[in-house]
């Protein structure tokens, strides 16, 4: 019944931004953690941005400083804003929707590619 929709992925240049969206139905954005999760080919799964259900923000040091994760309570829906992208940033992003604690409620979209070109 839970469905997380990605959107926004592409191809940007090194320097560039995009914005990755996340839309959510069947649950209420509001009452739950959000997060994304990026993995390169042959790397593990790295946090890059989490958003708590309390209202908090965390950041890979990686991304500090460039990404922001944000979410509309109105369009229930989670973004990612990646801005000076970098080479580096290049992977497969997932985003993540939880309830802490429970090893039921937690969520993931299948993943949009971001490559990033020098």
């Amino acid at each position: 019944q839970v469905q997380l929709v990605e959107s926004g992925g592409g191809l940007a240049q090194t320097g560039g931004s995009l914005r990755l969206s996340c839309a959510a139905s069947g649950i209420t954005l509001q009452f739950y953690g959000m997060a994304w999760y990026r993995q390169a080919p042959g790397k593990q799964r790295e946090l890059v941005a989490q958003f708590t259900r309390g209202g908090s923000t965390n950041y890979a040091d990686s991304v500090n400083g460039r990404f922001t994760i944000s979410r509309d309570n109105a369009k229930n829906t989670v973004y990612l804003q990646m801005n000076s992208l970098k080479p580096e940033d290049t992977a497969v992003y997932s985003c993540n929707v939880y309830r802490p604690g429970s090893s039921f409620d937690n969520y993931w979209g299948q993943g949009t590619q971001v490559t990033v070109s020098s």
